[in-house]
């Protein structure tokens, strides 16, 4: 049985902003630290990330500047805006209760 999961809807970007607080980070090492984080249970495609930053950028909770990688290739770094904590920590609190309903009916007998 293959331990990895997909990520359920509504987390991706929950888990991006959480990721961004860390530090600046372009596509890709978005997707690895998360993977990382999560003792690679959890997988983001690029046909996931990309849609929710430019959604996250949209909405002004990370911005992006063009930058080099350490591999030497072009890319778009993005980090959190102010907003963008504020909006990390409201979603924090959204998923500490909705993880906490979800292990109360996993216990019920």
């Amino acid at each position: 049985m293959d331990a990895r999961a997909d990520l359920l809807q509504g987390t991706l970007d929950l888990l991006i902003l959480k990721t961004l607080a860390l530090g600046a980070l372009h596509g890709w090492g978005i997707a690895k630290r998360i993977g990382q984080l999560s003792s690679d249970v959890l997988r983001v495609g690029q046909g996931s990330l990309y849609p929710a930053l430019y959604r996250l950028e949209d909405r002004g909770w990370i911005d992006a500047e063009w930058g080099i990688s350490p591999e030497g290739r072009k890319a778009k770094f993005y980090r959190l805006t102010a907003e963008g904590r504020r909006q990390l920590g409201a979603e924090t609190e959204t998923w500490r209760v909705f993880s906490l309903a979800v292990n109360h009916v996993l216990r019920a007998t």
